[in-house]
């Protein structure tokens, strides 16, 4: 299953290269400045927000392959957080219309909490590629039964979810949570289009295997599923509640800086970034 903790945003060598060589190409002793920039973590995140970072990445597409995903989405999420605040307003879409919406500073505020920042920019770099598992579960005494599944699939994590004892349920509460949080983050698009069709607007029938979500259910699930992560113990331990308990209280925010990237940086890219 996914990721549960943030390890993976520490910056790695080539990560610390590139910052450098971005913002202080000039520098004699790169190797202090590197140094300086794992250990003062607001240098550090001062050091990624500035626009030469942002500037390069967006004009060299191959850096995406040379640097961490989660570093690639920080550097997305702290220029959104900037961008926003000289927007004054987001956008709701609904099937025929966009309707403007004057909360950013409530947005912004909300990308302050840096561990809600770097939980999203793991859980952005997640969604780069698909993988597939298997898990057995036991159905009655002396039948266990083998379920196959990947962690784009959202009708068979909850399935899935349901089949397996409640200590094992953390990852895919998250997983289901952080699925439906990117869906209306990323690709709204195709939430909508999914679930209705685009010119009449009437929902589309339901196929026999395959759920249909509306934008709201998948409001609604994302929610849920983040309460019940929160509420797990396992989420205590790996000090996540609190993460969880603020994507719950303020999911509608918290896909707004996931709309803004998508629209105004990887809009035509999307596909390429994410499996």
């Amino acid at each position: 299953m996914s990721r549960l903790n943030l390890k993976s945003l520490r910056l790695s060598e080539r990560d610390l290269d590139f910052l450098v060589e971005s913002v202080s190409p000039e520098v004699t002793d790169k190797p202090r400045l590197k140094q300086i920039i794992r250990e003062d973590e607001d240098f550090r995140n001062t050091f990624i927000s500035d626009e030469k970072v942002f500037r390069r990445l967006m004009d060299n597409e191959e850096l995406f392959l040379k640097i961490s995903p989660p570093l690639f989405f920080e550097i997305l999420l702290r220029k959104a957080a900037n961008d926003l605040e000289g927007v004054g307003y987001t956008v709701e879409r609904t099937s025929t219309m966009r309707i403007p919406i004057f909360d950013t500073k409530d947005v912004v505020e909300l990308l302050t909490n840096e561990s809600l920042l770097g939980y999203l920019a793991d859980m952005l770099s997640s969604f780069t590629k698909i993988e597939s598992y298997a898990i057995s579960f036991r159905v009655k005494k002396g039948i266990w039964k083998r379920v196959r599944f990947n962690n784009l699939d959202i009708l068979s994590l909850m399935n899935c979810c349901e089949a397996v004892e409640g200590e094992y349920r953390l990852g895919f509460y998250k997983r289901i949570a952080d699925m439906c949080l990117f869906i209306l983050g990323i690709f709204p698009d195709y939430a909508e289009r999914d679930y209705r069709y685009p010119f009449s607007g009437q929902v589309r029938p339901q196929i026999r295997g395959k759920l249909r979500i509306s934008p709201e259910d998948y409001e609604k699930e994302g929610r849920r599923f983040y309460k019940l992560a929160a509420e797990h113990q396992s989420a205590k331990e790996l000090d996540l509640s609190e993460v969880f308990w603020a994507l719950h209280g303020n999911f509608q925010k918290a896909k707004k800086p996931l709309n803004f990237i998508a629209e105004h940086y990887v809009q035509y890219k999307r596909h390429k970034f994410f499996g």
